[in-house]
């Protein structure tokens, strides 16, 4: 069962592209993964860890059990803006096992306005330095070239014209994600936050993978997007 709770018009698209994934962290609670990979959910990235002193308790849990479950899966780490780089990269590579099977790591930038202890905002050389940082180290730890998650503030203010080299994930629940980021093409896009799945007891976000299913197999072959991607008409 995949399905929308608040479903809208301007994300039709996305629930008919035939790659389909989730993304989870403790807030989903005890997920069933084999539920999950039976519902039609094909990946999966996995909150591990935010800052420089914060690990998601459910992370290994959520790790091992999707593997076992045949999902897709990879590690995602969420930017503060108040830490330094070198010390949230040593972080995520203290917490986040090397493996070969994994997906790309994903560094999660945008602003941290809902932090009580981070509410920090950069300027923008600023901010594309630590990012620099952080996904030099990610790819030296993992092996793959990680892919970037935004939103469109943030890519409106730090990431328009940046990493050109780097696959993106975009945030975008009421348009294509075109109609949102000028001139950037896309990997993954998180399509709603309200998502239902089987296996998952409330709302989680899901999300399309940008191509068709050989390419998808051509990403699980190679451990990376590599330029495969078609656009989001693909619905073979």
């Amino acid at each position: 069962m995949l399905a929308d709770k608040k479903p809208h018009n301007g994300v039709a698209a996305a629930h008919k592209m035939p790659v389909q994934g989730i993304d989870v962290s403790y807030w989903q609670g005890d997920i069933d993964w084999q539920k999950v990979g039976d519902s039609g959910i094909h990946f999966a990235y996995i909150k591990a860890t935010e800052g420089g002193d914060r690990v998601d308790p459910k992370f290994l849990d959520n790790w091992q059990a999707a593997k076992k479950a045949g999902i897709a899966r990879g590690a995602y780490h969420f930017m503060y803006w108040c830490r330094a780089a070198s010390q949230q990269a040593s972080w995520f590579k203290r917490h986040v096992p090397e493996d070969g099977d994994a997906l790309p790591p994903v560094l999660d930038v945008e602003w941290n306005f809902h932090s009580k202890t981070c509410p920090k905002r950069l300027k923008r050389d600023a901010a594309i330095a630590k990012i620099k940082v952080m996904l030099e180290a990610m790819e030296a730890h993992s092996g793959k070239r990680p892919i970037i998650y935004t939103d469109p503030k943030f890519h409106r203010e730090v990431l328009e014209g940046e990493f050109p080299d780097h696959d993106f994930w975009l945030r975008s629940v009421a348009a294509k994600p075109e109609a949102k980021y000028r001139e950037r093409d896309w990997a993954f896009w998180q399509f709603t936050t309200t998502g239902r799945v089987h296996g998952v007891a409330g709302p989680v976000d899901r999300n399309s993978f940008n191509g068709t299913r050989a390419d998808w197999q051509r990403v699980l072959k190679k451990g990376c997007i590599c330029k495969t991607t078609e656009s989001v008409s693909s619905n073979d």
